[in-house]
């Protein structure tokens, strides 16, 4: 079981912001921080996501990371809000049928480009 992940950003009161927006529909929330420096969201059953200020904006690594939803509504809802908060388009909601028969994701880039995903299978239910 993963605790947590940390990722790092350029701007980190920008990027808690827009965290902030996209993973409400999720139905998560800011759980602590520290101005200018990291902020760690609550994803339930004591996982984190995390996001940190980089030292050197010049070098920011980008980084895969899914995330399940209950439904392919949240997985519009999230897209649209993403979208809305100024994320780039990386694949629009749909069926993944490559992946499994029932999968239905949404890939969305973040503010710093990391490759942010939000999946329904239907395994899940």
């Amino acid at each position: 079981m993963i605790d947590h992940v940390t990722i790092k950003v350029s701007d980190v009161e920008k990027s808690k912001l827009f965290y902030e927006k996209i993973f409400k529909v999720l139905g998560y929330g800011l759980s602590f921080g520290e101005k200018g420096i990291f902020y760690a969201f609550d994803l339930g059953k004591g996982f984190l996501f995390e996001i940190a200020q980089s030292a050197n904006e010049d070098k920011i690594t980008s980084t895969h990371i899914a995330f399940r939803a209950s439904s392919t509504q949240v997985v519009d809802h999230f897209y649209e809000q993403a979208i809305l908060s100024e994320a780039k388009d990386n694949g629009k909601p749909g069926p993944r049928p490559e992946y499994t028969k029932d999968y239905y994701a949404c890939f969305i880039y973040d503010l710093d480009g990391h490759n942010i995903e939000v999946m329904h299978d239907s395994w899940q239910s």
